[in-house]
């Protein structure tokens, strides 16, 4: 009996790694936990931020 639940665990895992879906599920649980996240209140910050062009102005006077 678990060698039987070991082979078929196996064949669902290798499956997915032929076919290339493997791929695509990591990228909609990867949305799925950003959109829950996003629910909760967390929030991404860029941590690149233009400058605004009064304050570039000011720095070449």
């Amino acid at each position: 009996m678990k060698s039987k639940l070991m082979r078929f665990m196996i064949i669902l895992l290798i499956i997915p790694l032929m076919s290339g879906c493997w791929l695509l599920a990591a990228g909609g649980a990867g949305a799925y936990g950003g959109y829950k996240a996003k629910e909760e209140g967390y929030g991404l910050q860029n941590p690149i931020t233009k400058e605004k062009k009064s304050n570039i102005e000011e720095q070449k006077k």
